[in-house]
This record gives C-alpha cells, sequence and structure tokens, in this order.
C-alpha cells in the first residue's frame, strides 16, 4: 500500500484531467454456500472465473455506452489493476460503509460483491458518504478464528486466513494450526457471520458459477491433485493465483 501512495490519493495523478470516480459494485453471492463433495472450503469469489476478466470486459462495454450516449470521455477503468482504493471511493460515493471487518456493507445486498471504478474526465453530480450502520454489532470480530480483527475497522492482514492460504509464499505459521476451519482458498467466515447478508441474493452472472468438476470435488480429489487437473480446472480462476504448491501446502495444512 506504500507503493505509488501518490496516485492512491489523488486520482489525477494516475488519470489526468481526471473529474470523477464511479464505483460500482458487482454481486458474486452465489446459489450454494458448498463449493464441493468435502469439507475443503474456498472463498466465494473463487468459484467462477477470475472477476478480473469478467469485470474489465463489463466496464469496457460500459465506457462504450457512455461514448455512444455523450460523445467522447477520457478515462480508464479499474479492478484491482492499478493504486487505486476501491473501497475508500466506494465508501465516499455512499454506495456503502466500511464495516467492523474492514469491507464494504451495502444495506440492500450486503458485502458480496466486487468493487470497479470508472476514472473519468467528466463532471458529474456527485454523491455523499452515508452513515455507519454496524451499530454495536460485533460478530464478524467474535468470529473470526485467528484474531485477525484486532479492533472494530481494523484488520491485521498478517493474521487472516485468506493472507495465509492466498498470498503467504512461505509456510504456514504453526501458531495457527486448528483454525483455519478447513478453508483452503480465502476465508469468508467474517462476511458469512454479518447480519447483513441476510440480504444477499444470488447473483445473475453465468461466469461466476462453479462448473460441474468443480461441484464433483470431493476431499481426496483436492489432496490427489495434480498440476496437470489444477491447470485445468483452474486455467481461468483466481485459485490459479496460489500455484498448485500452495494450495497443496493449504490442504495439508488444514488437514494435519
Amino acid at each position: 500500500m506504500e507503493n505509488y501512495f501518490d496516485k492512491r490519493i489523488d486520482p489525477r495523478v494516475l488519470v489526468p484531467g481526471a473529474k470523477s470516480v464511479v464505483s460500482l459494485l458487482l454481486n458474486y453471492y452465489p446459489e450454494s454456500q458448498s463449493l464441493s463433495e468435502g469439507k475443503n472450503k474456498i472463498s466465494k469469489y473463487a468459484y467462477g472465473k477470475d472477476y478480473h476478466f469478467v469485470i474489465k470486459d463489463k466496464l469496457k462495454s460500459f465506457m462504450r455506452s457512455i461514448h455512444e450516449e455523450i460523445g467522447e470521455v477520457g478515462g480508464r477503468v479499474f479492478v484491482d489493476s492499478a493504486p487505486v482504493l476501491d473501497k475508500a471511493w466506494a465508501r465516499e460515493s455512499g454506495i456503502g460503509w466500511m464495516g467492523k471487518h474492514s469491507n464494504l456493507i451495502n444495506r440492500e445486498l450486503g458485502s458480496f460483491f466486487f468493487i470497479a471504478e470508472l476514472i473519468i474526465d467528466l463532471e458529474l453530480e456527485y454523491d455523499a458518504p452515508i452513515k455507519d450502520y454496524c451499530g454495536s454489532c460485533t460478530a464478524c470480530i467474535d468470529a473470526c478464528p485467528t484474531d485477525a480483527i484486532v479492533e472494530p475497522y481494523k484488520v491485521d492482514g498478517s493474521k487472516c486466513i485468506s493472507y495465509f492460504t492466498i498470498e503467504l509464499k512461505n509456510n504456514i505459521p504453526t501458531d495457527f494450526k486448528g483454525k483455519f476451519d478447513d478453508w483452503i482458498f480465502g476465508c469468508d467466515i467474517c462476511q458469512d457471520v454479518c447480519p447483513w447478508n441476510r440480504f444477499s441474493q444470488t447473483h445473475n452472472e453465468p461466469l461466476f458459477s462453479p462448473n460441474e468438476e468443480l461441484l464433483a470435488m470431493r476431499d481426496s480429489d483436492w489432496e490427489e491433485m495434480t498440476e496437470e487437473v489444477f491447470n485445468h480446472l483452474f486455467e481461468v480462476s483466481a485459485i490459479k493465483r496460489t500455484k498448485i504448491e500452495g494450495l497443496k501446502r493449504n490442504i495439508k495444512f488444514v488437514k494435519g
């Protein structure tokens, strides 16, 4: 987060002439909460095709529509692909508030959505932030098995299961043995327990749905997976990010 700090706080450095940040949400809440036949769990956002590809195509189409409607508009589209503070700009837009688990929450949708932006040189009528509706609830803090939410609105990323199972390249510290609740890629615990996610509705994007092969996976299939099978199953999946070595490490850690 320290890299390109100037671009993070001022989009005009990133996109010369920028006048507006348009924040957008795309729901990824799945129809089924269990991906496979076994206990191994992966985060819901990774059930289908990598969201970067899906959303980038949608944003480019959106930009074309803007050009057709109002003429030439300069700008860029962003999906986790540059130093843009997604959640901060979304909060400023009033599209949601920052929950105590540090994820953005929308009163109608909950929190199972991706955030993306258009940064454009068009001046708009601007929205404003909304109030925080978390109240006295501490469900996410209480449920985190690794105590990664060290205080309301503050997450220690180095304790987060998602960090351990996706970002960490070394061995997972043994101090966290028995605390992963069968999560082998990412973690949804803090969102699953959030009362606002009772309003979550199934997404309507077929590309976010798991294929039949994934749905048929048992724990033994995960454990015995070859690199060839891994590359086939996750060719266009966010899970490819952890590589088979990382996934095998995660499975072994959870199983042991």
